[in-house]
């Protein structure tokens, strides 16, 4: 079972930074695309951003120079600097490896609260 685990989530005020951390099993790490997504209440989920195996990144417009995703080859892992949150960035946060003609895997989640 290919598990991706999400970290650091938590409670922040609007204006400020916070950054996630994803560990990607190195069974899959270096063939899967590695993206986060997003999911606030009553809402879809909605896609974030993307890397992928050659480091090429992508963003969804709403978050497009606020966050940057990045990802450290040596250590298996993948991370979403967040900058200027406001409360619409409030959601829950998922981790998600992607590639062609293969499973897709999803990490469990971690909350972002964005609030003063």
């Amino acid at each position: 079972q290919v598990q991706l685990v999400e970290s650091g989530g938590g409670l922040v005020q609007p204006g400020t930074s916070l950054s996630l951390s994803c560990t990607v099993p190195g069974s899959i790490f270096g063939t899967y695309s590695i993206g986060w997504y997003r999911q606030a209440p009553g809402k879809e989920r909605e896609w974030v951003a993307r890397i992928r195996r050659d480091g090429s990144t992508y963003y969804a417009d709403s978050v497009k120079g606020r966050f940057t995703i990045s990802r450290d080859n040596a250590k298996n892992m993948v991370y979403l600097e967040m900058n200027r949150l406001n409360a619409e960035d409030t959601a829950v946060y998922y981790c998600n490896a992607r590639k062609l003609n293969s499973p897709e895997f999803w990490g469990q989640g971690t909350q972002v609260t964005v609030s003063s």
